[in-house]
């Protein structure tokens, strides 16, 4: 459910498959928190896709914004994340699964396919991911679309480095993204 309209709604949840249990509503947001290496984590989802990964320190609260949702641990989409990032974080994991549903401009879901695109512990910069969107010269746009990830990990900003390539801007900050590139790198690493 990665669409590249920002204002894709989510599909109703068909008659054929409703339980007599009221459907949840799938605009509505749940959210839940999680521990992890690199510090507390906030997950927020609908009832049909992850919105957004959180870090509950700095300026990343204020960052991506999202309607304050209710704390639901029984979401199903929450609870697929959390398995998967756990998974991730013990190194049992690489690729994320749980379905999305990120909120930004056209050019910003492309700028997150891209960052989708990029191989596990591995990185490109600015400047190539602004390539591969067909515009060398739009780095900056790129760095700025970036920032703007809402699905921090799952969708792998953390990948991306200055040209020369040095730790550039996270929302979890340059040591959190540091801990992420070596953590992937000691992973696959020992897978080889």
């Amino acid at each position: 459910m990665y669409s590249a309209t920002p204002t894709a709604k989510p599909t109703a949840i068909p008659t054929a498959t409703r339980s007599t249990t009221p459907a949840p509503d799938p605009i509505a947001l749940q959210r839940t928190s999680m521990l992890t290496p690199v510090g507390e984590l906030t997950l927020i989802a609908s009832a049909t896709g992850l919105r957004a990964v959180i870090w509950t320190t700095g300026d990343e609260v204020d960052r991506v914004r999202v309607d304050a949702p209710i704390i639901d641990d029984t979401n199903p989409v929450l609870v697929l994340a959390r398995q998967q990032l756990q998974e991730y974080f013990a190194g049992e994991r690489q690729d994320f699964t749980v379905p999305l549903e990120p909120i930004g401009t056209d050019f910003q879901q492309s700028a997150w396919l891209v960052l989708r695109e990029i191989p596990y512990g591995e990185t490109i910069n600015y400047g190539q991911q602004a390539k591969q969107l067909g515009d060398p010269n739009k780095a900056r746009a790129v760095g700025a679309a970036n920032g703007r990830n809402p699905l921090s990990i799952v969708v792998p900003c953390h990948r991306v480095v200055g040209a020369n390539g040095s730790l550039t801007g996270f929302g979890g900050g340059i040591e959190n993204k540091a801990w992420l590139l070596d953590h992937e790198r000691t992973v696959r690493f020992r897978a080889s």
